[in-house]
């Protein structure tokens, strides 16, 4: 039986409770498709980190954290999934052991691997959402073009200084990440500035644009780019297209009008 069958997730009916306060946002149906969804956070630093707690938070049935990292001293200034006493630890465990503590309803699951093409698919598995909270183009291509060839939906988001960026890429609809983001470069060995209220605040933005997806409320950014400028606190948007020469997406693009 699916486990979620065994769920109550109003108090009225003998649940927790833990839902209460959004149920009259996505309904009994819409919660049930948060605990029926698997999601794969790659990156548990300053983006993983709020994005994480909030989808556990919700109540997502499932979530895959992959990081191959350890806890340093230097993240602890904005990865607040972990503490002082995790420094050393492998960060995809302290991770999960966090979002268990925070929500024992859900399944959190660790992976410790480096992502390469040659393990892409073995890693993400079944899971049905993408989302980039990583610190390295070069990874993020990789996991880009997969979410593209399995028609999965790809929520990015990057940071640095007081500037934050998001954007949501769907299959078979609007442009894909590389029509957006084409010429970004392969960074190596970049120790980059970051502000932890920035990732919080991008974190946020980026894991409340997975639950509307998922719950099927509010509006579906198709063809947009966020910036986050924390110095003046202001949001931009840049309406952004398909590339029809994009050697990723393109076949995509005709299998729709079809």
């Amino acid at each position: 039986m699916d486990q979620t069958s065994k769920w109550n997730f109003s108090s009225e009916n003998g649940g927790s409770g833990r839902y209460d306060r959004q149920l009259p946002i996505f309904g009994e149906a819409g919660q049930r498709r948060l605990a029926e969804t698997s999601v794969f956070i790659a990156g548990t630093g300053g983006l993983g980190s709020p994005v994480a707690t909030y989808l556990a938070a919700v109540g997502v049935g499932r979530i895959v954290l992959m990081d191959c990292d350890r806890v340093e001293v230097t993240n602890l200034n904005r990865q607040f999934l972990h503490h002082t006493s995790d420094i050393g630890r492998k960060k995809a465990e302290s991770g999960r052991d966090k979002l268990k503590s925070f929500n024992s309803e859900i399944e959190v699951a660790a992976v410790c691997e480096k992502l390469m093409r040659e393990n892409v698919a073995e890693l993400v598995g079944d899971c049905r959402i993408i989302v980039d909270a990583l610190d390295n183009n070069e990874t993020r291509r990789i996991l880009a073009e997969y979410a593209i060839t399995t028609k999965r939906p790809y929520f990015h988001a990057a940071v640095s200084g007081y500037s934050g960026q998001f954007a949501s890429f769907y299959p078979e609809e609007g442009p894909c990440y590389f029509c957006v983001f084409s010429e970004t470069e392969e960074e190596k060995n970049i120790t980059f500035p970051i502000i932890g209220a920035t990732a919080g605040i991008v974190g946020s933005m980026q894991a409340n644009e997975i639950i509307k997806y998922i719950t099927d409320t509010g509006s579906r950014h198709v063809g947009k780019l966020f910036i986050w400028d924390g110095l003046t606190d202001t949001l931009d948007m840049i309406e952004t297209e398909r590339n029809d020469k994009c050697p990723f997406c393109r076949g995509l693009s005709t299998a729709k009008k079809k």
